[in-house]
């Protein structure tokens, strides 16, 4: 039997977790697009490497966003990856910095689900790229960054009721520290990362993508409204 190809949208997809989940859907032979910020490159070289398609989007807009998702037509998979990191002590941070990252980390995939279940046929799927500091921030200076991972843990909660009836699931990937350009294997706070594992090392980008492509697939119908962490013990 051949499996129809699915249209999945990537939002933040150029680099990171989010370049390893375009991969792992396109490896699937599923038609996908994936928007990009400011990751000119990166993007070209993904969509090359891939076949995916590449859209130029900046994800903290929120009228950007909804265009983004609402010009894909009919979707199946809709993956919100894009995020900032903001930390630092909390009397001192850039308010402008601050708002930013909420709304590309709270307004972005709220807005993004929405309009993507206007979209969707029943059975559906929604996946947020959120963060194991939504339920744990063991150093200081993270509080502006994990008070935008645990909203994203009320809104699928709260999306996975609305759209249940349509049979569209709402998850959160919660990955804990991961190997990306944002927070490197070797970088200067691995070390203290790690003393807080039970396996001693970063994720891996393509690992969270497995998770997000089992989310995704057939045996994961019923999995809604729920947080997935993949985090070495982070937050155990």
């Amino acid at each position: 039997m051949i499996q129809e190809k699915r249209n999945v949208l990537v939002i933040g997809g150029s680099r990171g977790i989010g370049a390893a989940i375009v991969q792992r859907f396109a490896e699937a032979g599923d038609l996908v697009t994936f928007t990009y910020a400011g990751s000119t490159d990166a993007a070209a070289a993904l969509q090359d490497k891939t076949g995916a398609v590449a859209v130029r989007s900046d994800a903290a807009d929120r009228k950007a966003v909804i265009s983004a998702v609402s010009s894909q037509g009919k979707l199946d998979v809709l993956v919100v990856n894009a995020g900032a990191l903001v930390l630092g002590n909390p009397l001192e941070l850039d308010a402008d910095a601050v708002d930013r990252m909420i709304d590309l980390n709270v307004r972005a995939p709220y807005h993004a689900a929405v309009e993507a279940a206007r979209k969707m046929a029943d059975g559906g799927r929604i996946i947020i790229i959120g963060s194991v500091n939504g339920d744990r921030m063991p150093f200081e200076g993270g509080a502006a960054y994990a008070l935008t991972k645990s909203a994203m843990q009320g809104m699928a909660r709260g999306l996975a009721r609305d759209f249940g009836g349509r049979g569209i699931t709402v998850n959160v990937v919660q990955p804990g520290p991961t190997d990306t350009d944002m927070n490197p294997a070797n970088g200067p706070m691995s070390e203290a990362m790690h003393s807080f594992m039970a396996i001693k090392r970063h994720v891996r980008p393509m690992e969270v993508a497995g998770m997000v492509l089992w989310l995704a697939g057939p045996d994961a119908g019923v999995v809604t409204g729920a947080l997935h962490t993949i985090d070495g013990g982070f937050g155990a």
